[in-house]
């Protein structure tokens, strides 16, 4: 396995981790794109995208 497609997976679990807690209401849109180290318009874009 090469290195991006290593770190391109522990990106998608790390994102689907934050994605359910903020569906839970745990964490605000914001919150949840400051977790992932993104603007929170990134993150809707990859909530909408998965």
């Amino acid at each position: 396995m090469r290195r991006t497609e290593m770190l391109q997976g522990i990106r998608q679990m790390k994102f689907e981790e934050v994605y359910e807690r903020s569906r839970g209401r745990r964490l605000s849109q914001f919150e949840a794109a400051s977790v992932l180290g993104v603007w929170e318009r990134t993150f809707r874009r990859w909530r909408d995208r998965f």
